[in-house]
């Protein structure tokens, strides 16, 4: 079942790039979704180029809506949450969260027993390529194939449980970063040894879409795939052994640990 409006609040670049797969997935028009910011000015292109409908006014865009998403920063959620607690207690709406570090019981704790839905996807949601994990409170749940077919169109996605949500917020949601930054220094590194920058570029993320596409579809393992390309005595195994000495493995696992340990700081 598909909603026939959808409100975000916080058109940031979450929010904005959520809506954008929505319209790219074909499941929603532009003009079935609101988009919120406090500054008008901000989301003001998202109107005029892409046809959303855009508001200042929180309250009133929940009015029109069936799902409402969050998508503001942590430290923007309690004054927004206060703004349309009663709105959402009145109606049959369904909360979706985005808010990282923000537990469900935090939110129930303001809002009542409503329908909530956590979500963490990242910023490929705009291209239909996002991970998205999914947790639900108990009356969200009857919502949960609705939600999960919304999801299901903007990339992957999973339903585990709320205790899982700061090692996917690391992994699928910061991630994305990372891997940002592995395509950088790829494209570095063909630079120096000879590639123009826009060349060198697209070799990096052709590699990574390839190498991504050979586990996906294969549903194999990364090291039968490297064994594949690595050759006694051969380019490959030197480059990679210089990698790990270098401490290319150890210092992403370090990464995404670190990662991981930031968000329980916080939600503790």
């Amino acid at each position: 079942m598909t909603p026939n409006n959808i409100a975000i609040l916080g058109g940031g670049n979450l929010g904005s790039s959520i809506a954008k797969g929505l319209v790219k997935s074909g499941l929603m028009q532009a003009n079935q979704i609101t988009i919120t910011n406090l500054d008008l000015e901000m989301i003001q292109y998202l109107h005029d180029e892409d046809g959303f409908n855009i508001t200042t006014d929180n309250v009133k865009a929940v009015e029109g809506a069936e799902i409402v998403i969050i998508a503001v920063k942590p430290t923007g959620a309690a004054s927004l949450l206060g703004q349309v607690k009663e709105k959402l207690e009145q109606g049959n709406h369904v909360l979706i969260s985005v808010i990282s570090g923000v537990k469900i019981d935090d939110l129930v704790d303001v809002l009542g027993d409503v329908p909530i839905i956590r979500a963490m996807p990242n910023t490929a949601i705009a291209i239909q390529e996002s991970m998205t994990a999914l947790s639900f409170n108990e009356k969200g749940l009857v919502y949960k194939e609705q939600v999960v077919h919304i999801f299901d169109q903007l990339g992957s996605t999973m339903v585990i449980p709320e205790a899982q949500m700061p090692a996917a917020t690391v992994l699928a949601s910061c991630g994305i970063a990372f891997a940002l930054r592995f395509l950088r220094a790829a494209s570095q590194g063909g630079i120096e040894i000879g590639f123009s920058s826009k060349l060198s570029l697209e070799i990096a993320a052709q590699i990574m879409k390839g190498a991504a596409n050979l586990i996906t579809e294969n549903n194999s393992h990364p090291e039968p795939e490297i064994d594949k390309v690595t050759t006694p005595l051969g380019v490959t195994i030197k480059s990679l052994n210089k990698m790990e000495y270098e401490g290319f493995s150890s210092s992403l696992i370090q990464g995404v640990v670190a990662g991981h340990n930031k968000i329980l700081e916080t939600e503790s």
